[in-house]
């Protein structure tokens, strides 16, 4: 037995060892790949949004004049606030949603597995394709008033939200049903027995079990909002616009992804130093929201 033991000790070392001298081979294209794929652009980008230039082999440094730039543009202080707002708005709405449908389809209905299908399927269509296909729907149900999504600020805003709602509540439902199915039945069953309601089970039981899967939910939903961009570039193309005095064109609509993406590629190739700018200040936007959420939410889900 002994030697039976030392054999099989002797083989998990092997293993072991052979694990250690392998494992940076394995590593090496993936950390390579992350390095070209993400680390090198990002720095190459924060670099650039210091400098003016036409393209990259042409750039000069010229300091935090294209944050000056970027901060006091108006559209895109109009772009922050709007998307502030779409953010706020579909995080509230999206995640009601999802854990009203994800509640209902854990309790025994027929044709459940039919319906999160259903209700999944959405999240499978591309963003640009959602948006032409919602475009000539708003459309039609608005031709009849004489007017279109890209001639009213507030259709565009709405139809930008039934748009993620379509989208997304399918997929946060997944997530919810999953937290759902893990609410231990022996405290379900106790509360039933102390006499607990339905509302009061789901407040005080259900709910702080499932806060695992609403900090998940919270963060790809705030995260999503903010990061909008195929969907607001098919659907409104920032459209309506406003003159301001001074001359300046403001696209009501126009997120900050696509404010980033016209400033860009618009006509005004000098501004392309400006537009990497916003494009950092925007990665630190939502980077620190996206990191104040998630310490929020998981205290309250260690306070359960």
């Amino acid at each position: 037995m002994g030697n039976k033991k030392r054999k099989v000790l002797s083989g998990d070392s092997l293993i072991q060892k052979s694990l250690r001298k392998w494992f940076p081979l394995f590593l090496l294209p993936m950390l390579l790949s992350f390095i070209i794929g993400f680390v090198y652009p990002f720095l190459r980008g924060i670099y650039l949004s210091f400098c003016t230039f036409r393209t990259t082999s042409d750039a000069k440094l010229t300091g935090f004049g294209n944050y000056a730039k970027a901060l006091n543009d108006p559209t895109f202080m109009h772009a922050f606030w709007y998307t502030a707002l779409f953010a706020v708005v579909s995080v509230v709405l999206i995640n009601l949603f999802a854990f009203a449908v994800a509640y209902a389809l854990t309790q025994k209905i027929k044709g459940r597995n039919l319906f999160r299908t259903v209700f999944f399927m959405p999240n499978l269509i591309g963003g640009i394709v959602l948006g032409y296909i919602w475009s000539m729907i708003f459309d039609g149900i608005l031709s009849s008033m004489n007017t279109s999504i890209l001639l009213e600020t507030k259709y565009g805003f709405w139809g930008l939200i039934i748009l993620m709602l379509w989208q997304q509540i399918g997929y946060m439902m997944i997530i919810y049903i999953a937290g759902l199915q893990a609410v231990p039945d022996d405290m379900l069953e106790a509360a039933k027995i102390d006499g607990a309601n339905r509302w009061q089970t789901l407040f005080h039981v259900t709910i702080p079990n499932v806060m695992p899967s609403i900090t998940i939910c919270m963060f790809l939903t705030l995260s999503n909002g903010f990061k909008l961009f195929d969907q607001n570039l098919a659907l409104t193309g920032g459209q309506p616009f406003i003159q301001n005095a001074d001359g300046t064109v403001v696209k009501t609509t126009e997120m900050l992804a696509l404010n980033i993406y016209n400033t860009f590629y618009g006509a005004n190739v000098s501004a392309r130093g400006t537009a990497q700018a916003k494009a950092v200040l925007f990665f630190i936007l939502v980077a620190a929201i996206s990191l104040i959420q998630l310490q929020y939410t998981h205290k309250r889900e260690v306070q359960q």
